[in-house]
């Protein structure tokens, strides 16, 4: 057993004072606010549960300051994009996702949940093992320390049924069945099932997928998307996943930024998860999504940084709300607590016991300088976490009991990450 008391903690959705825990095999055994802890080892700062990183492309890391140059849309970021795809391998990847993984520790993510789509060769070919840059990603993961959740993502279509062309080849299986027979041989791995959106996924094909969970799917992030779909079945993508059986409380949403009164209806009705990345549609001009309007009709908000314009789950949080103030022009729609509630959620990713100082859960914890230049004087609660701090406040974090990241360790995750990049550009 080990023994920490915390200045101050988030717990049961408040802020305390010499918050006393005990970790016994990477899990809480103790919680106990206003303790003495006479013993035990005094964490100074903020303590919060572990983030959740619901949305991750590894690989999109090598394009940060590259594709923000000049102008353009999503559809020409994504060429971009398609050209890092296409130079990855095994090795090159698993260097990659390696150093992004510990970027995301050192901000305090605990968990990532990694869509995964890049499967094979960059001619289509499988490896030896159809897995290997899964297993890449697995292996990242366990070397630094964070929890992955490999989303493995079926993609069968460059668009409604045409077919895959350029660097898209290497990441379809073919159809559905053989997606599914490839993701059975994944060892040693926390899967869950990804659909990458309904224009690269047939409607035929869709029924592999229902009762899986987790379930993860991009919906609606541009109106082309709907404007497509529409043509080709008659109805919103939200309607064809709700018509296929696929919405309800095992299914994420991710981006869900364009959508009618009825999608948002359908979403909230069946308790479906809607997984933000404020700054990656910010980034690549993707639209402000109706986050209120989702979460008052009863679906659940996550969070993700997507392409990684930048690696920090509390600038995902206020960006909720602030990109809100700017379609609405009002301000205070999200209270400080629902927001870090939204950055603390593991469950949509399939881990139900982390996300929260609680007794019996994960032993995570991310910890908070409250003495910075971002964070001085502004209060050492909530409010601190959301709307002032950054990744950069981050002192410590933890995951199942373990310190895996630390302030002192940024330099090195400099360094690892440009040579990395460099890597895989070169």
């Amino acid at each position: 057993m080990t023994a920490y008391l915390l200045e101050r903690a988030w717990v049961d959705g408040t802020v305390r004072d010499d918050v006393l825990v005990e970790v016994v095999d990477g899990r809480f055994a103790t919680v106990a606010p206003d303790a003495p802890g006479a013993d035990a080892e005094r964490v100074p700062g903020l303590a919060l549960p572990g983030l959740a990183n619901c949305h991750s492309h590894a690989f999109h890391r090598a394009l940060r300051g590259r594709t923000q140059r000049g102008s353009g849309t999503f559809w020409t970021w994504r060429e971009q994009m398609y050209d890092v795809a296409a130079r990855l391998t095994p090795e090159t990847y698993h260097r990659l996702a390696r150093a992004v993984f510990r970027e995301m520790l050192a901000g305090g993510v605990t968990t990532v949940g990694e869509f995964h789509y890049l499967h094979h060769r960059p001619d289509g070919t499988p490896y030896d093992d159809p897995n290997a840059m899964g297993h890449a990603l697995a292996a990242a993961a366990e070397e630094t320390g964070i929890r992955l959740v490999l989303l493995d993502t079926c993609y069968l279509s460059s668009g409604f049924g045409a077919p895959v062309t350029g660097a898209q080849v290497r990441c379809s299986d073919g159809s559905a069945a053989a997606w599914a027979q490839r993701v059975a041989a994944l060892s040693g791995v926390r899967v869950g099932a990804a659909v990458h959106s309904v224009r690269a996924v047939p409607r035929t094909e869709l029924a592999a997928f229902r009762g899986l969970a987790p379930l993860h799917v991009h919906l609606s992030e541009q109106p082309a998307e709907n404007d497509d779909c529409r043509a080709a079945y008659g109805v919103t993508p939200t309607r064809l996943l709700h018509d296929e059986g696929l919405l309800g409380p095992g299914t994420t949403v991710v981006h869900a930024t364009h959508l009618t009164d009825e999608d948002v209806a359908l979403l909230g009705d069946t308790g479906t998860t809607a997984c933000f990345c404020p700054t990656t549609e910010r980034d690549l001009g993707d639209g402000i999504g109706p986050g209120r309007r989702l979460h008052e009709a009863g679906a659940r908000l996550s969070l993700g940084s997507d392409s990684h314009a930048v690696v920090d789950l509390f600038e995902e949080m206020r960006a909720l709300e602030l990109d809100e103030r700017l379609a609405s022009r009002t301000r205070g729609h999200w209270p400080a607590a629902d927001l870090l509630a939204a950055a603390t959620r593991h469950d949509s990713l399939g881990v139900d016991d982390a996300g929260a100082l609680s007794v019996g859960h994960r032993a995570d914890l991310v910890v908070l300088d409250t003495g910075t230049v971002r964070t001085a004087g502004t209060g050492a609660d909530e409010h601190t976490a959301v709307f002032a701090a950054g990744a950069e406040d981050v002192v410590a974090t933890m995951v199942d009991g373990r310190w895996v990241a630390r302030r002192e360790d940024r330099p090195a995750i400099g360094r690892e990450l440009a040579a990395a990049v460099e890597e895989v550009l070169a």
